[in-house]
């Protein structure tokens, strides 16, 4: 009967928002290629890669892809130095019904229109199963130069969390 319990505790952790993602600590290491998904090329990528730079990471549904487009304005209009900043946009492709073609396409032409983000894409919800972030929304986060997690906040953010996350952008710029 204790492992019925723990193994209905287990499943109710992410639930109950217990993250695996903490302010001030390295997130786990997820890697993202072949079927897994990854860059919009092909190529791999990895989250060792959240390193020299801040970066601010955006984990969205598909569904929910405009949730946080007033976050990519205000930082824009910061006009943030590219070599000391960078901005990482990443589809949680296994959150919506929309077919992945539609959604390729779809992120081809953001790429395009912002050639200054990496695109991602996560195949299998890789980064809410490692990382313990909300599925099925919008997530933002920022590392600091030295990978450490410096903000993160699920669904949509506020005037006052946007505030907070260009202030921890800026204290954190190398």
């Amino acid at each position: 009967m204790k492992i019925i319990w723990c193994i209905v505790l287990l499943a109710l952790v992410p639930a109950l928002g217990w993250s695996q993602a903490k302010i001030g600590q390295m997130v786990p290491k997820v890697e993202l290629s072949g079927d897994a998904g990854g860059r919009l090329d092909g190529t791999p990528w990895s989250s060792s890669e959240l390193k020299g730079k801040v970066h601010v990471f955006f984990y969205a549904d598909p569904d929910e892809k405009d949730l946080n487009n007033h976050v990519g304005e205000a930082l824009r209009a910061e006009k943030f130095d590219r070599s000391k900043y960078a901005s990482i946009a990443v589809v949680n492709m296994a959150a919506t019904w929309l077919p992945n073609f539609a959604i390729e396409g779809a992120l081809e032409d953001k790429q395009k229109e912002f050639p200054n983000t990496l695109y991602l894409k996560d195949m299998d919800k890789h980064f809410v199963n490692k990382w313990g972030i909300a599925d099925d929304t919008s997530d933002v986060l920022a590392f600091a130069p030295d990978g450490k997690l410096i903000f993160h906040v699920d669904g949509k953010l506020s005037d006052a969390d946007v505030k907070k996350l260009i202030q921890v952008i800026k204290k954190n710029l190398p």
